[in-house]
């Protein structure tokens, strides 16, 4: 279906926050500002679909929209949980926010939205053959893109990686927890990175995450074959991949 002209809407569900807005497909942008609201606490399936409701209603949205959720998700069911409540593990996302939304919501998971926004709209250019977007926080989070198609759900960031998840050695938070300078935790950066590359051989790196804004500072001190980028999209990167995923 083209997009030329056409509005979606994406959905970012986070352990602290829910946003949203409406996004012009065609250059990739947000077409509003986004709205957040704190996420319930509880956060139970419920409560974050009521407050997805309101965020909808808030920009008087009446059709499908595409949901970002912290989670692997299979076909609309979300198989875990992650800063979330646990009850959302084996939930029908998807029926959830249909019942209590009124509208049908295209679930995803975060990292693969924000991959799938990445290779349209920002550091791939539509770049051809494998690319993987990673995403350094409090864990890593993976999204791998093949000739423009997204494989859904890789946990690349759970690989182990010297007898350890490899997330607990070389996300920020590790960094953080350790007190890691660049170069060190350069050194842990370019372990897990020559692990990933002998397995997928990518064509493409993408790092996000709010490290991204530093990558001056710390991507010298990491060494792949593989050309590594900044992403460009930042925060809005779930919103529009989720809403590009639910437009088809």
């Amino acid at each position: 279906m083209s997009r030329k002209h056409a509005l979606g809407f994406g959905i970012d569900i986070g352990g602290s926050g829910i946003k949203g807005a409406p996004v012009d497909l065609a250059r990739g942008k947000l077409a509003e500002d986004r709205v957040r609201i704190p996420t319930p606490q509880p956060s139970t399936p419920e409560a974050v679909a009521d407050t997805v409701a309101q965020i909808l209603d808030q920009f008087g949205w009446k059709g499908s929209f595409g949901c970002t959720f912290p989670a692997v998700v299979q076909h609309g069911v979300t198989r875990t949980a992650a800063n979330v409540d646990p009850s959302w593990v084996d939930c029908d996302a998807a029926a959830v926010l249909r019942k209590i939304t009124g509208r049908d919501g295209l679930v995803v998971n975060d990292a693969d939205a924000a991959g799938v926004a990445e290779a349209e709209f920002g550091a791939a250019g539509a770049r051809a053959g494998v690319v993987l977007l990673a995403t350094l926080g409090t864990g890593i989070g993976t999204a791998l893109i093949v000739d423009g198609h997204l494989v859904p759900n890789t946990e690349f960031g759970h690989l182990e990686l010297d007898g350890h998840d490899a997330e607990t050695r070389a996300a920020d938070s590790a960094r953080d927890r350790e007190d890691l300078d660049w170069a060190q935790w350069g050194e842990r950066l370019t372990r897990y990175f020559t692990h990933v590359e002998n397995l997928l051989w990518p064509d493409l790196i993408i790092v996000g995450g709010g490290v991204s804004k530093k990558f001056d500072k710390w991507s010298p001190h990491v060494h792949t074959r593989t050309p590594m980028v900044p992403a460009k999209l930042l925060n809005e990167a779930g919103i529009i991949g989720a809403a590009l995923l639910a437009h088809g």
